[in-house]
């Protein structure tokens, strides 16, 4: 068991080639030679967002704050809360890891697809 106190792993700024606007990352568990779950508290400020992306084996993301928007390849945005529309947005994604990589990043969205 790996205790993580709070505060104990430094955030880091969402790196501009995986996402627009200011979004900050705070590293939640990784994983062991023999565990394959990655996990991290991401939080978009208003109007941030991430590239185009896929993960090999999935995602699960729990909302914690605020209002988010997400889109299946080909499918409607749709709106992902609890908050208000003008606050920053917080999730916890949780995905596995499958050849050492847990997601694979494509183009940034652009503002029409954004819907801004």
């Amino acid at each position: 068991m790996d205790i993580l106190r709070a505060g104990s792993r430094p955030s880091a700024k969402g790196p501009d080639a995986w996402f627009t606007g200011t979004v900050r990352i705070d590293p939640l568990c990784n994983p062991f030679d023999a565990e394959r779950v990655q996990g991290a508290q991401v939080t978009f400020e208003p109007g941030a967002r991430t590239a185009w992306h896929t993960h090999p084996l999935g995602q699960t993301l729990i909302v914690v704050s605020g209002l988010g928007r997400v889109q299946r390849e080909g499918g409607p945005i749709e709106d992902i809360r609890p908050g208000d529309t003008d606050v920053a947005m917080t999730h916890i994604a949780l995905q596995e890891v499958k050849d050492g990589r847990v997601v694979d990043w494509m183009e940034h969205v652009t503002d029409a697809d954004y819907g801004v």
